[in-house]
């Protein structure tokens, strides 16, 4: 609420609160600070407005150029079509261009989890994936072993491929082999507070349009029942839980990776750390029915690993800089700096 973000003395350095703190240690900013600053208050009037501007000023000079070289009157519409396509193009990247140099980017501020996350913070780290073959639980241990904290729990969100028939003969078994390698994992590395591998495993339902038997909704599905779940609702929807489920109550935030995805070490808690801030907490508007201030979901840079650099031309040409952790740099995104607002993928 309004009282838990005015409480943080960030709320006073960056957030709504530093207009008040500069009012009244009197201090004077400069135009350009000024005006970006403006800018925040009105972001898609300005932004749109400049496009708009700079290609009405662009299509009116070449209309003029056009009809002071003797171009019918006839076909100055026509042309002038033409000329806005042109000119709304060069407009935007113009634009664009003008706004990394007055929107920076804005790392969000973070609370420091480097001793640990807090209990309030338990977060659970989970890859949904097809349930096929051991290897995704030695990743999910590689993932464990670098980012080791006793608030972080590690969980396989499975389905089986899609079949023809609602079973095969070798789904129990690969469920048996699953649920088999979560418990070795957590009697490897026993906790006090509870198991930290878990497994979330849905049967086969009917699809009417893809006439097959599979996963609901796929990967969108798996989150949405695993999210159901964590709320203390949903469990029929999947056929086998392993772990310790008196935890799952407690979980506050979900980290989602894709089976090829890595955590670089301690990547974890700076992530619970960003969502965990006063500043960055989501506040939901019920009238409007959406998220006034604050973030309900964060996605990181993803960059690529040094190994997957190395597979293809095309992925050494586009791999941009591999080996370098992501988590360490701020890279500009127009549309996020500008309006301050994610652009999930």
């Amino acid at each position: 609420d309004d009282g838990e973000r005015a409480a943080h003395v960030g709320f006073y350095l960056i957030d709504r609160g530093l207009a008040q703190l500069e009012r009244r240690a009197k201090a004077c900013l400069c135009t350009l600070e000024s005006l970006q600053r403006w800018g925040r208050h009105f972001p898609l009037s300005l932004y749109l407005g400049a496009i708009a501007l700079l290609a009405a000023l662009l299509t009116g000079s070449l209309l003029a150029k056009a009809q002071a070289d003797g171009v019918p009157g006839g076909l100055l519409p026509f042309l002038g079509v033409l000329a806005v396509l042109g000119a709304s193009h060069l407009a935007v990247a113009l634009v664009n261009w003008l706004a990394t140099l007055l929107a920076t980017p804005w790392p969000l501020p973070r609370m420091d989890f480097s001793a640990g996350i807090t209990p309030e913070a338990r977060t659970l780290v989970v890859t949904p994936t097809l349930l096929a073959s051991a290897r995704n639980i030695e990743a999910l241990e590689v993932r464990f072993l670098a980012n080791r904290d006793d608030h972080l729990h590690f969980g396989l969100l499975t389905d089986f491929r899609d079949a023809l028939e609602e079973t095969l003969p070798e789904d129990a078994a690969l469920v048996q082999l699953a649920a088999q390698q979560i418990e070795a994992l957590n009697e490897k590395y026993r906790r006090i507070g509870g198991d930290t591998f878990f497994l979330f495993h849905r049967p086969r339902r009917w699809n009417p349009q893809e006439q097959g038997w599979m996963g609901y909704e796929r990967k969108r599905g798996k989150l949405a029942d695993l999210n159901a779940l964590l709320r203390g609702d949903a469990r029929d929807r999947f056929s086998r839980i392993v772990g310790d489920t008196a935890l799952l109550s407690n979980v506050k935030y979900v980290i989602t990776l894709d089976t090829d995805t890595q955590l670089p070490r301690d990547a974890a808690r700076e992530l619970v750390g960003a969502m965990a801030h006063p500043l960055n907490r989501a506040r939901y508007d019920a009238d409007r029915q959406l998220v006034r201030e604050g973030y309900g979901i964060l996605q990181p840079r993803v960059a690529v690993s040094l190994p997957g650099a190395n597979r293809s031309r095309y992925a050494r040409l586009h791999g941009s800089d591999a080996g370098i952790d992501p988590y360490t740099h701020a890279v500009s995104d127009v549309y996020q700096d500008w309006f301050q607002e994610g652009s999930f993928i």
